[in-house]
């Protein structure tokens, strides 16, 4: 099928497009903004999927550094994606699969695949029409596929930006072929205030918009991301000068937490606008009252807790945003505020003989302890610190990933005698290998996607803490790792005091393991984090908070006699 015939069968179906771009700088939101409008539609009842589109040249993240481009995100059915994909999973309660996110990178290899298989003909290869049409065919045949009632498009990057406007095209071309109000063009553009002149600035916009128009793009709604309310004479010369109605123009103001903003933009009448736009005759509310609850809980948590996050990654935290989440979300719902510590894992090996030195100190007033995921030797043997301390000193533990591979070479040094105990990962020459390289992994030289990624059952051992946090013996978590705890060792470990409580059936191979006579010091090869969100917590997340609030209760007790 052609594209104008898909393009026919889109518009039979009446699947509606929602595209959102930034203008004057980046990390102004677009990602929020996307989630915003996926929040408020989906709890109008509509059906909705998303699709990223990032104009950087690599096939995707998976390659790139944590401090270059934040976290990875896994999907469930393994793509390494931006980490605004787990923004969108964990606010719109929706589960997104690799064709979610696209690249130029991606795109670009798509094209020159076809050019050497011959099916462009012998013809000249070109950005237009060859690359651009590429692009919409994958967003016309991702919009037949999921068959939603709307298709959200965040374009990644700034207007402006040379890498980007094979993807504006692709809007301009779409929206053209579409036809009248078929596709809804959000500019998200930062307003600035010179406390210096007390004024907003709206000329930074215009010239944003100015640039679309030089595109072919007159957007039919601008989101202003604001530090404090713009009233109604900027809006209007904004009005004037880009070319949208007023009663198209939204705030997107700076809220904490971060959900009050859902409820703002309902106020302003975000849901019904749009909706008035695609020619609904009758608006749909959006029940919010789940976000409300969320809120509430927020505002009533009096109680701090102290949440060491044993980092390797240090700058930024992006790396960690969606562990960041999960462990703030089950705060939320343990009615505590979560006082997160981010610590260098390599500033605790420096100091790792000077208990009175400050990172030592701050570790021993934590009341938790969570270790990342990451990779390479880089800050391991702090993080194996890190896990000794919480395991002598009683103190809430959950390791994830490589945190549980940490938990387990610790253990091995500790508890078993395995001085030279580690990873094959870390140091291939050592008599103890208690974790090693996946056998199918050993002959990979590529590094791009070869890993164990996306969803994996585990089978769940009643009567442990895993079960407790379960309660049922059969799971299903998502993985990016190519090493695994070394199955030569179990039964020493399992004879010592670590319990082997969920497992990967079909091959045997350690998936959680916890520590006896622990309150809670648990590790799993899987990324929990990727399945939490605000408003259903993942278990692992809960067990761990729920353990870290009982100690904080018990020690407050203990310190008040």
């Amino acid at each position: 099928m052609n594209l104008q015939a898909k393009i026919k069968k889109v518009i039979e179906h009446d699947t509606k497009f929602i595209t959102v771009t930034g203008g004057v700088c980046s990390s102004i939101g677009k990602g929020v903004l996307v989630s915003s409008i996926g929040v408020l539609l989906k709890n109008a009842g509509y059906t909705i999927s998303v699709v990223k589109w990032d104009p950087y040249l690599n096939v995707d993240p998976g390659t790139m550094s944590p401090l270059e481009h934040g976290e990875v995100f896994v999907t469930a059915d393994g793509a390494e994606t931006d980490l605004d994909l787990g923004h969108y999973e964990r606010t719109m309660q929706v589960q997104l699969t690799r064709k979610s996110s696209v690249s130029s990178g991606q795109i670009f290899e798509q094209v020159l695949q076809g050019e050497r298989e011959g099916k462009y003909l012998g013809r000249c290869i070109q950005l237009l029409p060859h690359v651009v049409d590429a692009i919409k065919n994958r967003l016309i045949d991702f919009a037949l596929e999921q068959q939603s009632d709307f298709v959200l498009i965040e374009i990644g990057g700034t207007v402006g930006d040379m890498e980007g406007n094979i993807f504006l095209e692709a809007i301009r071309q779409i929206r053209l072929e579409l036809g009248k109000n078929k596709l809804l063009h959000f500019h998200l553009s930062y307003v600035p205030y010179l406390s210096w002149a007390h004024e907003i600035k709206t000329k930074p916009t215009q010239h944003s918009v100015y640039a679309l128009k030089g595109l072919g793009l007159i957007p039919d709604s601008l989101a202003l991301r604001a530090e404090q309310y713009v009233d109604s004479k900027p809006i209007e010369k904004l009005s004037v000068m880009c070319g949208v109605e007023k009663e198209y123009i939204f705030q997107v103001l700076t809220y904490t937490p971060i959900y009050r903003l859902f409820l703002d933009l309902e106020q302003q009448g975000l849901c019904e606008k749009i909706q008035q736009y695609f020619g609904v005759s009758i608006p749909r509310k959006s029940d919010l009252s789940a976000w409300r609850q969320l809120i509430s809980l927020i505002e009533e948590s009096k109680t701090d807790v102290t949440i060491a996050l044993i980092a390797k990654y240090i700058g930024s935290n992006d790396p960690y945003i969606s562990v960041i989440e999960a462990i703030r979300s089950a705060g939320y719902w343990n009615k505590v505020n979560v006082n997160l510590v981010v610590i260098e894992a390599e500033q605790l090996e420096k100091e790792k003989d000077n208990p009175e030195g400050e990172v030592w100190k701050e570790l021993a007033s934590v009341d938790g302890i969570v270790v990342p995921g990451g990779f390479d030797k880089r800050g391991i043997e702090g993080k194996i610190l890190a896990a000794r301390w919480a395991r002598e000193h009683q103190v809430p533990y959950l390791g994830l990933c490589l945190g549980l591979q940490v938990m387990l070479i610790e253990f091995a040094r500790s508890v078993l005698g395995m001085s030279d105990a580690n990873s094959t990962e870390f140091n291939k020459d050592i008599q103890h290998p208690v974790v090693s390289l996946l056998t199918e992994q050993q002959a990979i030289e590529r590094k791009g996607a070869t890993m164990r990624l996306g969803t994996y059952p585990c089978k769940i051992i009643p009567g442990t803490l895993a079960y407790k946090a379960y309660g049922k013996e059969l799971v299903h978590e998502r993985h990016r790792h190519r090493y695994e705890f070394n199955n030569v060792f179990r039964d020493v470990f399992a004879q010592a005091g670590v319990v082997f409580s969920g497992v990967y059936p079909e091959k045997d191979l350690v998936e959680i393991a916890e520590i006896k006579d622990h309150p809670c010091m648990i590790g799993t090869q899987a990324h929990p984090e990727f399945k939490s969100s605000p408003l259903a917590v993942h278990p692992l997340f809960k067990l761990f908070m729920d353990a870290v609030v009982e100690r904080f209760i018990q020690k407050k007790k203990t310190d008040q006699y």
